[in-house]
């Protein structure tokens, strides 16, 4: 029997940021985001002989632990044991015996969500095999209560949601936890548009979310007034940004882009550096009207809009920066699972 799974990677569109704690518990946050079809994959293989390996392709990784009911959450594979101790504590409570594996088709630390997209997809594939009766709120929760709780990583909720319902939706973000997810229905002929106008650019570089995301905690928890503005502002602009997709008015977000980029910058010193702003520059120059970087910041994945043909002139502006255009398409579906006899 073979257990498959995978997940969507996402771009964070508006409101990056807001979904981070103690923010999201104080003030409420507010994203909007769009999955695309790039994926996290895990596959499980169940085994009888008393072992639980991890293969990891993409990293030339391959361990092997005796199977237990707690097992070292730690390394590479910290991600594929966190979830395996907490599905052996919250559900099967022995352990088990398996062989798994996953590929991401991004690389970590670039910004579309690849951690937490990981771990849904991992978390994912346990659902399959066990037949756990976890429904996508339930999922998404359990996800980040591994990521963010047990494995005590620094980050948001806006990736997990993303990755277990996947589509184009508009997230709030309140205290305790809650989570509500407001699917949007967008026409098809706007979402082809979209993607041929939203220009993906992958920088070359990768950097640790956690340390941005935790000088941006310390700011809300030191109540800098500069940093706090910035997230309310960006709370604004998630908002903006729905009513432009809803509408169709898809010139307007070039403006709303750079509108919530001038105010990223400001929730904490290390999102942008010389190169960003660098990149920035060439591609507004080159016919870009917007853009950001997607995720935490400091590196990884760019995103510009570039109306009419302005694209081309634009990617030819970026690839002299000796990165690459990433081609994608946005997808409507969340995790998904499977099971080969």
């Amino acid at each position: 029997m073979i257990i498959r799974s995978k997940a969507p990677l996402r771009l964070g569109l508006a409101g990056g940021g807001t979904d981070v704690s103690p923010y999201s518990d104080l003030y409420g946050g507010a994203i909007l985001n769009a999955t695309i079809n790039m994926y996290a994959y895990t596959t499980i293989v169940p085994t009888d002989d008393g072992k639980v390996v991890v293969e990891l392709p993409d990293l030339g990784v391959s361990e092997t632990y005796d199977s237990a009911t707690v097992l070292p959450a730690e390394g590479p594979a910290v991600l594929h044991l966190g979830v395996y101790n907490r599905i052996v504590r919250d559900f099967t409570h022995r352990p088990l015996s398996l062989r798994i594996s996953s590929h991401v088709d991004a690389p970590a630390g670039s910004g579309l969500g690849t951690s937490s997209t990981l771990v849904v997809s991992i978390l994912g594939a346990f659902v399959e095999w066990l037949k756990l009766p976890l429904g996508e709120y339930d999922t998404a929760q359990l996800a980040y209560s591994i990521e963010r709780e047990d494995l005590a990583m620094a980050g948001g909720k806006q990736d997990q949601y993303a990755a277990t319902f996947g589509g184009v939706n508009f997230m709030e973000f309140y205290d305790n936890n809650k989570v509500i997810v407001n699917p949007l229905r967008i026409r098809k002929s706007v979402l082809y548009e979209l993607s041929h106008n939203l220009v993906l650019y992958y920088t070359q570089t990768s950097r640790k979310s956690a340390e941005i995301i935790e000088a941006q905690t310390r700011n809300v928890k030191n109540k800098n007034g500069r940093s706090i503005e910035a997230m309310h502002k960006l709370k604004e602009q998630a908002v903006w940004m729905k009513e432009a997709v809803l509408k169709g008015d898809l010139d307007e977000m070039g403006r709303i882009l750079d509108f919530g980029w001038q105010y990223k910058k400001q929730m904490a010193d290390s999102i942008t550096n010389t190169q960003i702003d660098q990149v920035y520059e060439a591609a507004v120059q080159a016919g870009a009207t917007g853009g950001k970087i997607s995720g935490a910041g400091g590196g990884g994945f760019m995103f510009f809009y570039c109306p009419q043909l302005n694209r081309y002139a634009v990617e030819k502006a970026l690839l002299a920066f000796g990165g690459n255009v990433k081609r994608y398409e946005f997808t409507k579906e969340g995790l998904r699972t499977w099971t080969i006899q």
